[in-house]
This record gives C-alpha cells, sequence and structure tokens, in this order.
C-alpha cells in the first residue's frame, strides 16, 4: 500500500520533535526517526490494527505515540500523530474533525 501523511499529522509530528528535543538535543531527531519508521511500516500492515474512534491506531515501538490512519482504495491516510497521555475526550473530539 501507498502511505500518504496528512498535513495535521506532519504538524503533529513537528509538536512532537520540539518537545523531545527541548528534553535532551538529539532526542527530537530520535523521535522523528523512530515515528517514521513507525509510519512506513504501514505499507505493508495498514488496516490491521484496533480501531479506536473511526480510525485504526497504531501504536510507536518507542515513545507513547499512536498513529491514527484511514485506508481507502489501498492508500494508507496517516491523519493525526498524537500523544497518548493526552486526555482521551480531547483525542477523540481532535479525531472527529480530521
Amino acid at each position: 500500500m501507498k502511505v500518504q501523511i496528512l498535513s495535521s499529522a506532519e504538524r503533529d509530528l513537528e509538536e512532537g520533535y520540539y518537545f523531545y528535543e527541548r528534553q535532551s538535543t538529539g532526542l527530537g531527531g530520535y523521535f522523528f526517526d523512530s515515528l517514521y519508521s513507525d509510519i512506513d511500516s504501514l505499507a505493508f500492515f495498514g488496516g490491521i490494527h484496533l480501531s479506536v474512534f473511526g480510525h485504526y491506531r497504531l501504536l510507536s515501538n518507542r515513545f507513547p505515540f499512536a498513529i491514527y490512519y484511514k485506508t481507502v482504495n489501498n492508500v494508507v491516510i496517516v491523519s493525526s500523530v498524537l500523544d497518548c497521555r493526552r486526555n482521551p475526550i480531547w483525542v477523540r473530539k481532535r479525531l472527529m474533525t480530521d
């Protein structure tokens, strides 16, 4: 499958990058590498994950983040990359607008 990352998900990744980079120099880059590796895996495993709030949810292997996506015509569309420590009500509202 092809993987498409929406601008909203790109913004989420940037926010995560800056958060982790403030924690320790270089950690933001590691965050990017890890999350993009998880997103790349969707080309093979898209559609097998648990459905939450109308989106499939892939939990990151290294960081407490979830990748929310949908599959349409053999394309994985990543709409959000959200911190799992956020309030679930906020997450649901965010995903309902996608």
